[in-house]
């Protein structure tokens, strides 16, 4: 046995755009174990429930993150409508999953951006957030904002597409899928980027599921685990199935996004092709009164929100299970028995969002 020696990550690092700190144990140049620590850039958005009305809480709910927060506004909204027997109009379901698969390319393409920059391809990092951006743009140009929408409300969504506007969303799509082909030979066929992947972070299918692993993170363990075919929103009238590998390694949940994306993309296309005409939203009257846990797919995963309301204005309680919480234990497993030089991707591959989970 060589010497132990106890080296620390974090909490600032390039590769961490947030602040987590991992304790490595390593011997030689092997990682032993990793002790993860969490709580640098806690908030307390779920007490703000004190302070301001369920209304209110949408836009509280958007900013628990930034890349999801479409996604975190859209499942709080959710369970309000579910513990007020709201029936949100069918033309606000489509928009929302647009609207969804959206975020998805977005925060899947950001993600591809950081992994090429990690192992050292800056040309490769460029081309994703080029790309990155034309995506921002039709949500711009759909919702005013690039990042946060703040467009969904308790009953259905403030925003209407014009049938217009959605033959450009279809064109732009098309140049959007052409180009993520292009980043997609280097990402899956260059002999450099596969000796930085393959073989590296390996989860069985078994750990992923007793860990609790989601998203695309688990699916790459061959996890078959999409909350989206539970059947919110739009969903059950898209026709798709989840995306997952058997292989287990960061080379897999690289593939993982890479073909997401093109999945999206065919969600997008189906829900532009069925949305019916209709309303945008319903009125609502009242307060919440009862409990809910709601379950929907971010781009990094299953998120679940636990709302309970006493028939106040002010909310009783609002809890988050947020993706990346759930996928800590997972990455823990994957940095045993790997290269110290290999803790920076591996961290990439769960996507961590800090913010989402210290909330």
């Amino acid at each position: 046995m060589g010497k132990r020696s106890v080296v620390p990550f974090g909490p600032q690092h390039p590769v961490l755009p947030e602040p987590v700190h991992l304790d490595l144990v390593i011997e030689d140049e092997k990682i032993v174990e990793a002790v993860p620590s969490i709580g640098f850039v806690h908030r307390g958005l779920e007490s703000l429930i004190a302070k301001k009305d369920y209304n209110e809480m949408v836009y509280v709910a958007e900013r628990t993150c930034g890349i999801c927060s479409f996604m975190h506004g859209m499942a709080y909204v959710e369970s309000i409508e579910s513990i007020m027997n709201v029936e949100v109009p069918d033309r606000a379901k489509f928009l929302r999953t647009i609207w969804a698969e959206m975020s998805r390319i977005h925060s899947h393409l950001l993600w591809l951006g950081l992994l090429a920059d990690a192992f050292g391809y800056e040309s490769l990092f460029y081309q994703c957030w080029r790309i990155r951006e034309n995506v921002l743009d039709l949500i711009e140009l759909s919702t005013g904002g690039r990042v946060i929408f703040s467009v969904n409300k308790v009953g259905g969504v403030i925003k209407d597409m014009d049938s217009d506007m959605l033959a450009h969303f279809l064109r732009e799509l098309d140049k959007i899928e052409e180009e993520i082909r292009e980043i997609q030979k280097t990402f899956l066929l260059d002999y450099s980027v596969e000796t930085r992947l393959k073989g590296v972070g390996y989860l069985s299918k078994q750990q992923a599921h007793d860990l609790g692993c989601v998203g695309p993170f688990g699916r790459a363990s061959g996890l078959p685990s999409d909350t989206r075919t539970r059947g919110y929103e739009a969903y059950p009238q898209i026709d798709f199935e989840p995306i997952v590998s058997e292989i287990g390694d960061s080379y897999a949940r690289c593939e993982c996004r890479i073909l997401e994306l093109y999945q999206s993309i065919d969600i997008i296309r189906q829900a532009i092709a069925k949305i019916p005409d209709g309303e945008l939203s319903v009125q609502v009257k009242g307060n919440p009164d009862g409990e809910v846990f709601t379950r929907v797919e971010q781009p990094r995963g299953e998120a679940i929100y636990y709302v309970k309301g006493e028939g106040k204005a002010n909310l009783n309680r609002l809890r988050i299970r947020t993706p990346t919480f759930a996928n800590l234990p997972g990455l823990c497993e994957t940095l045993k028995g790997a290269d110290y030089a290999d803790v920076p991707i591996l961290i990439l591959t769960i996507d961590p969002c800090i913010s989402c989970t210290e909330r």
